[in-house]
């Protein structure tokens, strides 16, 4: 068939096959060779390479890298790649970091521990002689939207007044003290934006998180378009909190105020255009200080249980405390409260990408390991576990959400990771985390009614002109691959982007 395609060239051969007949075997045998890798390259063998390379050619990806890889998970071989060695800023795929580790050092069952102290004695009159401490343990649950139904978030302080109550306790001599020192104080991680951290998604994590560390601004816009906004409440109210309104009225178009403002400042920006006529738009922001905010909630409700407290509120940041393990051993424990497991926190930080507990992962696992709860720490031990299994030369993760534009997380990185877990005892957990594309969570919209609907579960992030999805597919012809596709500084919409890459997804799940 070849042949009869090429009728002089095979014509030329029957001619030297008749005067030198070992040479023109030899040339015929190359000529077969080269020919059927034509054929199979021109037919495309691979479908999945075929896709990402025409993926990569498109017009709107000129300018921007890309980095991709798919690997057969019985054999951990490459099926198909495309820079898959360069590290880049992924967003919240970087989640799957934080979630693995997490799930690897601290188990599906480890809880968040939140202590609570005294140190003095309590009288027969009820009389606490010194202060209440809170010792935050890095639980994100408290308080939390995700755990609590709307006006049922301030139930575990409630509880804890109920507990003291019940240990005679009537005053408090003191006051109360709030201790999220053995998290640390940096506030945000490395590579967080200053139009980020004010904003709710750039909730920094604390040793005592409360209300997912976030407030609620509520406006007053008039109809008149330009005129200038009111602010109206603050959800929690935040004492001594300054917020300068530059927000305007627009003729529709949504959310488009943000709030500018660092950790532990009481200072707040807020700039941008809301929807004309809404008479209490809510534009959610982050808290500044939520160990301050923590012993003021803590006061209000212990107040409402009829505990008189003399003394002041403080927290162990104002009193220049380094480490939360001091003097505690002199302390009286008078109770603990254990937050959601880690296995539940897992799902939800995968299912609805919530930045603030992938960061309170990553610092949980600081603190298990020895004590030291800050992010920097959590990295320390996310790095080094991972080193254990593969080399990590060149991956760089500096926070635990991926918000940080100074990750460079490659797509072997991702099948690296991938790879581990899917060969771990905790890896049909870890999985079963994972939203799962034309179904749930943030991939319920990829490949909906296509090949790859339910057939892969996987991570998505997304940022301004990044775009980034990792996880496992289970392809129609029975193969299981792990896959990651990161994309930075596209020059189409997201949305376009997105239907550019299902046709790669699609095309594995078919392979």
């Amino acid at each position: 068939m070849l042949f009869k395609s090429f009728p002089c060239l095979a014509h030329s051969l029957k001619i030297l096959h008749e005067i030198y007949p070992k040479q023109a075997m030899k040339i015929i045998s190359s000529f077969l060779f080269i020919s059927i890798l034509a054929i199979n390259f021109a037919y495309g063998q691979n479908k999945v390479q075929t896709a990402i390379n025409q993926f990569a050619a498109s017009s709107h990806l000129k300018h921007a890298s890309i980095s991709f890889e798919v690997i057969d998970l019985s054999t951990g071989n490459s099926v198909a790649s495309y820079n898959s060695e360069a590290g880049l800023p992924t967003a919240s795929t970087a989640k799957l970091f934080s979630t693995a580790t997490a799930l690897e050092i601290l188990g599906e069952n480890y809880r968040p521990e939140t202590r609570i102290y005294s140190d003095g004695e309590i009288d027969s009159t009820g009389t606490l002689h010194g202060n209440l401490w809170i010792r935050g343990g890095g639980d994100p649950t408290l308080g939390s939207k995700y755990y609590c139904s709307k006006g049922h978030e301030r139930d575990f302080l409630y509880a804890w007044a109920d507990s003291l109550k019940k240990k005679g306790v009537k005053k408090i001599e003191g006051g109360i003290i709030a201790d999220a020192s053995e998290f640390g104080y940096t506030g945000a991680p490395n590579g967080w934006n200053w139009v980020d951290m004010g904003n709710y998604y750039g909730a920094g994590p604390s040793g005592l998180t409360i209300f997912d560390n976030l407030v609620q601004y509520r406006f007053k816009v008039p109809s008149k378009i330009g005129s200038s906004s009111t602010l109206s409440s603050l959800t929690p109210a935040v004492p001594d909190l300054v917020v300068h309104n530059y927000v305007t009225a627009a003729n529709g178009g949504g959310d488009n105020a943000y709030i500018y403002g660092a950790p532990y400042s009481l200072d707040r920006f807020v700039t941008g255009t809301l929807p004309a006529g809404s008479s209490a738009f809510v534009v959610k922001g982050s808290l500044p200080d939520p160990e301050f905010q923590f012993a003021y909630e803590l006061q209000k409700v212990l107040r409402d249980r009829g505990i008189e407290i003399m003394g002041a509120m403080n927290t162990a940041r104002e009193m220049d405390v380094k480490s939360g393990n001091w003097s505690y051993s002199k302390r009286t424990l008078l109770f603990s409260h254990f937050g959601a497991t880690i296995g539940s926190i897992i799902n939800k930080t995968n299912e609805r990408s919530i930045n603030l507990f992938a960061e309170h992962l990553v610092n949980l696992v600081g603190y298990a390991k020895n004590g030291d709860g800050s992010t920097a720490n959590g990295l320390r031990q996310l790095e080094k576990y991972w080193a254990t299994k593969w080399s990590t030369s060149g991956m760089h993760i500096n926070d635990g959400s991926g918000l940080s534009r100074t990750n460079a997380i490659s797509a072997s990185n991702f099948t690296d990771l991938l790879k581990a877990m899917n060969e771990s005892s905790n890896g049909k957990r870890f999985r079963k985390s994972l939203p799962v594309a034309g179904v749930s969570g943030t991939m319920r919209n990829i490949c909906k009614n296509q090949s790859g609907h339910g057939k892969i579960a996987a991570k998505s992030g997304s940022m301004t002109r990044i775009k980034s999805y990792a996880g496992y597919v289970d392809s129609s012809t029975g193969k299981k691959y792990a896959f990651a596709l990161i994309v930075n500084n596209q020059t189409c919409s997201s949305s376009v982007l997105v239907k550019k890459m299902e046709v790669v997804f699609n095309a594995i799940a078919r392979y």
